[in-house]
């Protein structure tokens, strides 16, 4: 997993809360396995004016204009921002792999649905709880310009713009494993040599166990 540690990018103001999964990514797209390619799939009902599916090519969907993902400049933005309970309803963990996969390294929310909070973490996308009037803040930043850049430090916990600073707070453990580039199975495989020694001990001390 790619390591997070400050991340400099355009905002693009999506001004929803209890925007959930099957939004962020249909269901129909869930028949994919792979992490790589869900990126022309981000909140796909919304973002073309045809149907689609995972056997129908995107060169022949028509891409809604009004979307805000589909006009520049926020067609390359890397940090999203939303209002309370982003990424609510299914476990889908393809939902946060469109986010990645289209680029968004970072979202900034009130508040967030669990599993996906969960995941973001598990695939190097940087989740941050503010406070609602942060939130409004940075709202009204964005509707000043179409270009508000914010960098987000992790290291030091902070969002910045040339004229501010906000802090913000992330456990612990997550802070690290992001800044590692370990997800929950790195971080457990980064004691291997202790794991592979109890082990041992057990099959000395209990070899009936492994008969």
């Amino acid at each position: 997993m790619e390591a997070f540690k400050t991340h400099t990018g355009l905002v693009v103001p999506f001004d929803r809360s209890n925007v959930d999964t099957d939004a962020i990514l249909p269901k129909q797209y869930l028949k994919m396995l792979e992490k790589t390619g869900f990126g022309d799939f981000l909140f796909d009902d919304e973002r073309y004016l045809d149907p689609g599916d995972v056997d129908i090519p995107v060169a022949r969907r028509r891409p809604d204009p009004a979307f805000i993902l589909n006009r520049a400049p926020y067609n390359g933005a890397s940090i999203l921002l939303a209002r309370a309970n982003f990424g609510c309803g299914s476990s889908r963990e393809h939902a946060v792999w469109a986010m990645k996969d289209f680029g968004i390294r970072v979202v900034l929310a009130s508040s967030f649905g669990d599993i996906f909070f969960n995941n973001c973490f598990n695939n190097g996308l940087l989740p941050v709880i503010l406070e609602k009037e942060t939130i409004n803040e940075l709202f009204e930043l964005a509707s000043d310009t179409d270009s508000l850049e914010l960098t987000v430090d992790l290291e030091h916990c902070e969002l910045r713009t040339p004229d501010k600073t906000w802090r913000f707070v992330v456990e612990s453990g997550r802070r690290e494993n992001l800044l590692s580039g370990l997800d929950e199975i790195g971080r457990t495989l980064t004691r291997a040599e202790a794991i592979r020694a109890y082990e041992a001990k057990r099959h000395t001390q209990e070899p009936w166990l492994f008969e």
